[in-house]
């Protein structure tokens, strides 16, 4: 059975008043290396249903795993009895109707192999010689997927959304493994990956470590790259939902009751976007929720997304809000998308420029295990990884020590003094849940590394 006929199978099977299809079907290939050698690839397949059944204002969710055709059936039942038995949904709405089949609804899957490294793969064999020539040691992975979303409800939407997502993390050691640096790029088919250009930005980190400089905790001026600020954006993003807010248990609750929407929070003109179209990490254009929560509703499944400005010009503009939060807080209709865009004033220069302009201050390579402290004010902490450099008169002189942090997203908007150019960017913290970001480098004039860290 094709997704598409699991969809309007399980559609006709229900007894309920409404029902809400998702079949998710995804293909991974992967390639994983360490010590200048490949060591494993491999290919898999996986498919997912998702029934949600809705019997009144009652709501049952059941979600499968490869799910045979003679399972569906047991599926839908089980769905219809759960939202039968449920209490009345407080985010209950009718349906999304309107919006017209996805153009490619009823073309085939066509999913990923190891033939998306086609291209990839002889340079990594190259940078794997290089490496080898200049004693250092390559560590990492590569790993692209293709996720095709299908959604059909009683109301009649047919939609349809093929994501496609990799990543390249890569981790150079020195031979005696005593010194590590580690980046990372994110891609759609990894076409457009420089394995060669991010293998000699590993050795030139390599270089810097060479000389060792060790410095107490204490608040520095900190270059952070694009990577280290999409983990931080992406975590204020995913704290960024309306009905924490109006309940006073966010940073984006206002003293008193409601939202800070309208709020300056920052100087510089900083905009912090999501775009489903957004070229290079486009993303579902209609919101696919398998189950309700604070930040999403089952009844908000295929509202059509467009570009939205969380934060614009310094000052905040939207929550992430379902049709069921924006009637309680007054605001736009404004669900989360499944990519992030930070921005400055034009002009914004390069990391090698920002460094030239430094006097004295620390250049960060990414953050690591970033944890919340307090919600009321979205601090966290986290620790420094894979080198930190000291930057003296323009240049870098050496690696100092690892430290922990306690900084927050919300907070560093205030205080950012430089934001540098964007580019597309990967987390290192949060990859595994969210790769699609185009972020800056920023400067921080007060960037607080709470203590000393042991970890390399």
């Amino acid at each position: 059975m094709t997704p598409q006929e699991m969809v309007e199978k399980a559609l006709e099977l229900s007894a309920n008043d409404d029902c809400v299809v998702l079949v998710d079907e995804e293909s991974t290939a992967n390639l994983r290396f360490a010590g200048n050698t490949l060591t494993t690839n491999g290919v898999a397949r996986s498919a997912r249903l998702t029934v949600i059944s809705i019997a009144g204002q009652g709501v049952g969710v059941v979600s499968r795993a490869a799910v045979r055709d003679d399972q569906l059936a047991d599926v839908v039942a089980a769905a219809d009895a759960a939202a039968r038995e449920a209490q009345p949904a407080e985010d209950a709405r009718a349906l999304v109707e309107g919006v017209p089949e996805s153009p490619h609804w009823g073309s085939a899957v066509e999913p990923t192999d190891i033939g998306v490294f086609e291209g990839f793969a002889p340079a990594l064999g190259d940078a794997f010689a290089a490496a080898e020539a200049g004693g250092r040691k390559l560590y990492g992975f590569a790993e692209h997927s293709l996720t095709s979303t299908f959604l059909g409800t009683s109301a009649g939407l047919r939609l349809r959304h093929d994501q496609p997502t990799g990543r390249l993390e890569l981790n150079a050691k020195s031979a005696d493994l005593k010194r590590s640096a580690w980046t990372g790029v994110s891609t759609e088919d990894f076409t457009d990956v420089d394995v060669a250009a991010l293998d000699s930005s590993l050795a030139q980190r390599l270089e810097w470590a060479k000389t060792r400089v060790d410095l107490p905790a204490g608040r520095y001026e900190t270059l952070l790259p694009p990577s280290a600020v999409a983990d931080l954006m992406i975590y204020l993003f995913w704290s960024a939902g309306a009905r924490d807010a109006l309940d006073g248990r966010s940073v984006f609750s206002k003293p008193g009751g409601g939202t800070r929407v309208g709020e300056r929070l920052g100087t510089l003109p900083v905009t912090l976007s999501s775009d489903p179209s957004a070229p290079g990490i486009a993303c579902a254009p209609f919101v696919t929720a398998h189950a309700s929560s604070r930040e999403s509703s089952v009844f908000d499944n295929g509202l059509p997304l467009g570009a939205t400005d969380w934060v614009k010009d310094g000052t905040l503009e939207a929550l992430q809000q379902t049709r069921y939060s924006a009637e309680l807080s007054g605001l736009p209709v404004t669900p989360g998308i499944g990519n992030l865009i930070m921005s400055g004033p034009e002009g914004g220069r390069s990391m090698e420029e920002m460094i030239a302009s430094t006097e004295h201050g620390l250049l960060v390579t990414c953050l690591w295990y970033i944890r919340e402290v307090d919600p009321q004010t979205l601090l966290v902490t986290g620790l420094t990884r894979d080198g930190v450099y000291l930057v003296e008169h323009g240049e870098v002189v050496g690696e100092v020590n690892n430290f922990r942090f306690n900084e927050s997203p919300v907070d560093l908007l205030g205080r950012l003094t430089e934001v540098g150019a964007g580019g597309r960017t990967l987390p290192r913290e949060w990859s595994d849940y969210f790769q699609r970001a185009i972020m800056p480098a920023v400067r921080v004039p007060d960037f607080n590394m709470s203590t000393v860290s042991q970890a390399s």
